[in-house]
């Protein structure tokens, strides 16, 4: 779907028209992400921003903003973002909402950040999917949806043509996200150096969910991942990582799933297909090599692993950016 989108964008000779739906109570913060990151990316997005009726859209703060669009913008969206808002916690949609919904052509892709989910569960636009939205609104979110498959520990998740992102902030990891599936990650690197940001955040949304204060003076295993990160090609194991903290296992396993959310072998493993994705895209390196670059003992173990991560082989992932290159 894809590379359909952008080979009747370029026989067209437009950018990647982006479309977010600001409803009212709508944060100010996530309505402008989009604007902002897909924005930097040297003219490969045109980014509108429209309302239900074309009028000004109250705000969570305490002021309104105009937009210069109404529904009509929907209509031949590529992407279509719902940005979240105070109102919006909720099964039920007005039909005005239903309706310009409903204007949305097939094939395009639709992105929530935060409680946008619920816009879409409301829908029916993420039935059998697998989705997520902030933690805070999970169990509600399951009780209204029990069709939807809730991931509330991640970021974002990637749903082929449906990417739902986790509170605030993950729209910005969403938004790099669609700019590494789109062009490819040396575009969404430069991007996010433009908005000072990472361009990959480690782990999910376990690391912010509130939990107990640690006891004073823990140590942090801030820098023994970016040693590892350093390291990804050696055969780094648990007790490694425990000697370079100065930790014991038990306690290192502790305090890096308390940090991370997740296991330190289940980080590593995302961090090293990372890296193979960026090599595939960016170099013509043979897939052992590619693989033991990576940190994979095999190209079997490569080929396995990026599978479960993106659903398709090293050999596919390349030539898939190697077109776009």
């Amino acid at each position: 779907m894809r590379d359909e989108r952008r080979v009747a964008q370029r026989a067209e000779g437009r950018p990647h028209r982006v479309v977010v739906l600001a409803l009212d109570g709508v944060y100010p913060f996530e309505l402008g992400i989009p604007s902002r990151v897909l924005g930097s990316a040297d003219g490969r997005y045109e980014v509108l921003t429209c309302s239900v009726d074309g009028l000004p859209v109250r705000t969570s703060a305490d002021f309104t903003v105009g937009v210069e669009h109404g529904p009509a913008a929907l209509d031949d969206a590529d992407t279509v973002v719902i940005a979240p808002g105070t109102d919006w916690v909720t099964a039920e949609l007005p039909e005005p909402v239903r309706a310009a919904l409903a204007r949305i052509r097939p094939g395009a892709r639709l992105v929530s950040i935060c409680t946008g989910a619920f816009v879409l569960a409301a829908a029916g636009l993420l039935d059998g999917r697998r989705a997520t939205t902030h933690w805070q609104f999970a169990d509600r979110f399951r009780r209204q949806f029990p069709q939807v498959e809730l991931d509330p520990g991640v970021l974002f998740v990637d749903d082929g043509g449906v990417l739902t992102s986790a509170g605030a902030a993950s729209g910005v990891d969403a938004c790099l996200h669609l700019l590494r599936e789109d062009h490819g990650s040396d575009l969404a690197n430069r991007v996010a150096r433009r908005c000072v940001v990472p361009p990959f955040r480690d782990g999910g949304q376990a690391q912010y969910i509130e939990q107990p204060v640690p006891e004073t003076g823990a140590a942090s295993t801030a820098a023994t991942r970016a040693w590892a990160l350093e390291r990804l090609a050696d055969p780094l194991t648990l007790t490694d990582l425990a000697a370079h903290a100065r930790m014991s296992l038990r306690t290192f396993a502790r305090r890096f799933h308390h940090e991370v959310g997740l296991s330190p072998g289940r980080w590593l493993i995302q961090q090293r297909v990372a890296h193979a994705r960026h090599l595939l895209e960016s170099t013509d390196l043979p897939i052992d090599e590619l693989a033991t670059r990576s940190g994979f003992a095999t190209s079997a173990s490569l080929r396995q692993h990026l599978h479960a991560a993106i659903g398709v082989s090293p050999q596919t992932y390349r030539r898939t950016f190697q077109t776009t290159r």
